[in-house]
């Protein structure tokens, strides 16, 4: 008998919620939210019932009753540092993310969800791959200065997702492979992937790597701390907000949508060219710094995200790219999938189920 799993993956302005059984995709639903009601909550935890209620009708309107689910799973977010795999979302978990101990970040949500509706219906809960899956390599954590250690946040469930996926399409294992992977999204993460491990990634999420359509990136030291005191927003938490999602390309630009640049460029206009192909230069530069670290021996180069559908700017990528360096474009996310498969994995007892 298959396994019938729910998936929760939630976003800035959405839900989308996966129906599986086993691995077959019996359904997917994006569910839209309006922005300015969004605006009206106060952080993500304060989202919970609003979030539920239309996952919740949505079931009950096409008829999935939610006690005939076996699992549900959770997109991970914002915990302490944790290693690769499915982990039992337990109320450890829960209690760091309900005071966003370690950050306020619309993923924590997913684990939320799925645990209150395994709670209720008596069923599992899992999360896989959060955000903070930590592989680093001891040199990746050094940051140049003593008591700032570089942390690993960065798109780790979509990352693994589309590494594993390359390797099957090579009949090869993932952990026989040298790759550097590339999540293209509102945050931008590139990964150097060895033989199974991310030995070394951005922080995609505190300031650190290329800029992305949201956020930042890394930016000069003693310009930002003089933006930082005269600025009017003196509260620490509302600066870290302001230069995770209003930074990139929506401080040069005023749109995080690649498909509204793209038009824009088409008619003309040249300064949306020089900040979205410099978004991409800053791509580039930061592969080749990953490319060098792994002595050149990286099997492929693989693009994946939102952006990655954009084929200008994918054009711009591909213009820096020297002629040895093969790559793959994966469009899109693999993200439920990824949540499915990793809960599978753990119900068949082909991977261990990790705890918190």
């Amino acid at each position: 008998m298959a396994y019938k799993l729910l998936i929760i993956n939630p976003g800035s302005t959405s839900t989308k919620i996966g129906i599986f059984e086993d691995e077959s995709l019996k359904i997917e639903k994006t569910i839209r939210h309006d922005p300015e009601e969004l605006l009206t909550f106060k952080n993500t935890v304060s989202q919970k019932d609003y979030r539920m209620s239309h996952i919740t009708t949505f079931l009950k309107d096409n008829n999935f009753p939610l006690e005939n689910f076996d699992v549900f799973v959770g997109r991970g977010g914002l915990i302490r540092p944790v290693r690769s795999g499915t982990y039992l979302i337990n109320q450890d978990m829960i209690d760091d993310l309900m005071i966003s101990k370690y950050g306020d970040h619309m993923s924590n949500m997913g684990t939320i969800l799925a645990f209150e509706l395994g709670n209720t219906y008596h069923k599992p809960a899992f999360m896989v791959d959060p955000v903070v899956v930590d592989e680093l390599s001891d040199f990746a954590k050094i940051s140049g200065f003593k008591g700032i250690e570089r942390q690993s946040i960065f798109h780790a469930l979509n990352q693994k997702a589309v590494a594993k996926r390359y390797a099957k399409q090579i009949k090869k294992r993932y952990e026989e492979l040298n790759l550097i992977v590339c999540h293209l999204g509102g945050g931008i993460s590139v990964g150097y992937h060895h033989l199974g491990k991310v030995v070394d990634v951005n922080n995609a999420y505190g300031g650190d790597g290329p800029f992305s359509p949201e956020r930042v990136g890394g930016l000069p030291t003693f310009q930002l701390a003089k933006y930082a005191r005269e600025s009017s927003i003196k509260n620490e938490k509302e600066f870290n907000k302001h230069l995770v999602s209003k930074g990139g390309l929506y401080s040069y630009l005023g749109t995080t949508s690649g498909i509204e640049i793209a038009e824009r460029i088409k008619s003309g206009d040249q300064y949306a060219a020089l900040i979205f192909e410099a978004m991409a230069y800053q791509i580039i530069k930061e592969i080749g710094s990953l490319y060098f670290i792994a002595k050149g021996e990286i099997d492929q180069v693989i693009f994946t995200g939102g952006l990655a559908e954009n084929q200008l700017f994918s054009k711009y990528l591909i213009k820096y790219l020297p002629p040895f360096v093969q790559y793959t474009l994966y469009p899109g996310e693999d993200e439920l999938e990824a949540l499915a498969f990793g809960a599978l994995d753990v119900l068949y007892e082909r991977e261990p189920l990790k705890t918190y």
